[in-house]
């Protein structure tokens, strides 16, 4: 049973309550309403409403002016610590039933997460599975709305897996989850690190507390887990320097616990090699090698026999989303990749680089999301006409900013001797159409930055769109 630093209560703490709410719009007769203080809204502003509508105790940081005699208020220190330990309370603990294992970083997680999930799946254990693109309890799936879900949410899935008898869960954790202490109260047996880059700083102030976030993480491991950091990242130190957990490193250019070293890198995959094992896998590029390598490590530390481990890994296919792609009937290649930060944009152009030769064209179809960090973009851009033969800039989400205007700040990072590479198309599908319209017999076209997702978000409207079956369809029809 973990606690909630209470400063005061007023009423009496002898009540039957039926459910947890922090949405004063999902309250009913006897709920708790926790009173949560957002970035944009103020849980205590609805303390009413939620009152009106049944609530009969309120967790708040601070009173509100009236109290109601029949219900009971209680203050804390922050209530949305809070309330992840009292929904971990109220599902009875699920995370202390089974082996529960945190992937963090700002690339690789889904990856890292999913195919865990998929290896530990197909080696015969009950697995469940929390991340950006789906929720698995078993065979069992759902939708995923957050990289982190809230934690009602986190712990329903937990109390889920519990009665069906799942021993791992592979979730991955965002700074945005750690800042908002959705993980409060969760007990992790073992905690990964990728990497750190560019991303988030529209939330975040500075790269230091956005890497300092991820650090607390770690801080708080308990001292019978297993911390497990990228050593080839200066950040995988800064991870380890207070964690009680015992700590691990992987890595492909330095001395590591888990060593990887790629032998050969193709469009088919990649020959690794794993300490002194050899394994041929189906995915590709360098950053794929150090995703596998975490994965290799974590199965070696939750005590997967290692010929089980290798031979699973063999089959593994790329995630959704994830350098997914395909070849039309004309020869050409598509890659459709989630990359939305400057390094992993980066990771992807550079990997297909690396594999193709001079000879074909590549063509890059990228745009930035609205409403999210300005400073990402004309470093996207940069990066995108530096390392593609052609590059077409378009919209992303652009939410409830100006595509136009989003457009025109990516511009601004494109060197000068760059710029007759670019184009500016602000419709998505017309600049995925011209890519497929330029593109010649053994090119590649990479569309970057919305990987799994299968909608638009432009003005507040989410309309269907999805970059896969978009492109498909439209090499199809230019075929005929």
């Amino acid at each position: 049973m973990y606690k909630v630093s209470i400063e005061s209560v007023v009423g009496s703490t002898d009540r039957a309550v039926a459910m947890i709410q922090y949405d004063s719009r999902a309250i009913q007769k006897d709920d708790v309403f926790v009173a949560i203080k957002g970035g944009v809204l103020d849980g205590h502003d609805f303390i009413s409403k939620a009152i009106n509508q049944g609530a009969s105790v309120v967790i708040c940081q601070d009173f509100p002016d009236q109290l109601i005699e029949s219900v009971t208020y209680i203050k804390v220190v922050n209530s949305g610590k809070a309330l992840a330990v009292v929904a971990s309370n109220y599902f009875d603990n699920p995370s202390d039933n089974l082996k529960l294992i945190g992937i963090t970083g700002t690339n690789g997680k889904t990856t890292v997460a999913t195919l865990l999930y998929e290896l530990f799946k197909s080696a015969g254990y009950k697995v469940g599975l929390l991340s950006t693109v789906k929720i698995r309890v078993n065979d069992k799936e759902f939708p995923s709305t957050h990289t982190t879900p809230d934690s009602l949410v986190i712990n329903a899935y937990l109390s889920q897996m519990n009665t069906e008898g799942v021993e791992f869960c592979f979730m991955e954790v965002s700074s945005h989850g750690i800042h908002q202490f959705r993980t409060e109260g969760l007990t992790f047996a073992g905690g990964v690190f990728t990497n750190l880059s560019h991303d988030h700083l529209d939330y975040h102030k500075s790269f230091a507390e956005y890497r300092d976030v991820k650090k607390s993480f770690f801080d708080h491991l308990p001292a019978h887990a297993f911390a497990l950091v990228n050593g080839d990242d200066k950040n995988g130190a800064v991870m380890l320097q207070n964690t009680k957990a015992k700590s691990y490193t992987y890595a492909l250019k330095s001395y590591a616990d888990f060593r990887a070293q790629i032998l050969e890198n193709q469009f088919r995959g990649l020959l690794l090699k794993l300490n002194d094992n050899e394994v041929w896998v189906r995915l590709i590029g360098r950053f794929n090698a150090y995703n596998l390598t975490a994965i290799y490590a974590t199965a070696e530390l939750l005590g997967l026999k290692t010929t089980e481990t290798l031979r699973i890994m063999s089959t593994l296919e790329n995630v959704n989303g994830r350098f997914q792609y395909f070849t039309s009937d004309a020869n050409i290649t598509t890659i459709i990749d989630y990359a939305h930060t400057p390094d992993a944009l980066k990771n992807v152009l550079e990997t297909i680089n690396a594999i193709r030769t001079t000879n074909e064209t590549l063509i890059t179809v990228v745009g930035c999301g609205g409403d999210r960090d300005k400073t990402k973009r004309p470093k996207m851009a940069h990066i995108a006409s530096a390392l593609s033969t052609k590059v077409i800039f378009t919209s992303d989400n652009p939410r409830s900013e100006d595509p136009d205007q989003i457009i025109a700040e990516m511009e601004s990072g494109v060197e000068a001797q760059n710029f007759k590479k670019t184009l500016s198309i602000t419709d998505r599908k017309q600049a995925i159409k011209t890519a497929c319209q330029l593109a010649q017999p053994n090119d590649i076209i990479l569309v970057a930055g919305k990987g799994h997702e299968t909608y638009q978000e432009i003005q507040g409207v989410k309309s269907d769109f999805n970059d896969y079956k978009i492109t498909q369809t439209i090499l199809i029809e230019l075929q005929k």
